[in-house]
């Protein structure tokens, strides 16, 4: 007789955007949480014609097949952290937030995708303020590059030193946490900033990784940020792994060609067996 199974895997799923190059989006995410040890889902919410230059073409998925992705996956296989990617439309967000009420989705992480490492837009305007109203405030953290903290509060971020006032800004927008990344801004030293609603403040800073592998390293942030948080870290704790993880996948995978332009880090530099839990773990 066959014995009952008495364990699960830690699952993440991932709501996000397909990147065909495979350095970024669905896929990056995918490569993450297998090297963390969790089992990876997804619900794609548009293809993308992608590879290291660029970005030459957007297909949305229709809101009711995203939604039907969703319910697929939720209700029979469950989650423990969700990511949240590129959501380039209204309509697109609103059936996001409707799942995380409807399913009661804890550990959500939201990496508001709005810019490439090529510099392509990936969201329409009017979506920024139904992102920022709908899923802001149903998020754990939210975790902005400088360009898309920049497009948030609506003015530039100058340097290190503006790093805290524009986290307060971001917070202000509803969030419950902020991690806002200073990769973007010159000097030998990558400074990130969380803050959270409590007060508490945390500067984390690594030096700068030589290196033109830099696709997708928001997506495989946010996306090690919510499978840490799955196998039950404490959000800055979940952090600082997180960054630990990603700066060891950039050191990696620097001196490796993909494509002419931007290439993908090495995600699966040193992966760990699947983690199961307890099925009465939930």
């Amino acid at each position: 007789m066959t014995q009952a199974p008495t364990q699960r895997y830690a699952r993440v799923l991932s709501i996000a955007g397909s990147d065909s190059g495979g350095g970024a989006g669905i896929q990056a995410d995918l490569k993450t949480f297998a090297a963390l040890g969790c089992y990876g889902m997804t619900a794609i919410t548009a293809l993308t014609a992608q590879n290291t230059v660029g970005v030459s073409g957007i297909h949305g998925v229709p809101p009711d097949f995203l939604k039907a992705q969703i319910q697929a996956v939720v209700e029979d296989i469950g989650v423990d952290a969700v990511k949240l990617g590129m959501l380039h439309a209204p309509e697109v967000v609103e059936v996001v937030a409707w799942a995380i009420d409807r399913y009661q989705l804890k550990n959500v992480v939201l990496d508001p995708v709005m810019i490439a490492t090529s510099g392509d837009r990936l969201i329409a305007a009017e979506t920024v303020q139904v992102l920022v109203r709908e899923l802001f405030p149903r998020a754990v953290v939210v975790t902005p590059n400088l360009d898309e903290a920049a497009l948030l509060v609506g003015h530039a971020i100058g340097g290190i030193d503006a790093l805290d006032g524009a986290a307060d800004e971001l917070l202000a927008l509803g969030a419950k946490a902020v991690l806002l990344k200073g990769g973007h801004l010159p000097g030998d030293e990558v400074v990130d900033v969380l803050l959270e609603r409590s007060g508490a403040r945390k500067r984390l800073a690594s030096q700068r990784i030589a290196s033109r592998n830099l696709h997708g390293t928001g997506c495989t942030l946010s996306s090690a940020i919510a499978a840490h948080l799955a196998l039950g870290l404490a959000l800055p704790e979940a952090v600082e792994r997180a960054r630990t993880y990603i700066l060891g996948a950039m050191r990696a995978g620097a001196d490796v060609l993909v494509g002419a332009g931007h290439g993908p880090l090495n995600h699966g530099f040193a992966p760990v067996p699947t983690h199961r839990v307890p099925l009465s773990g939930g």
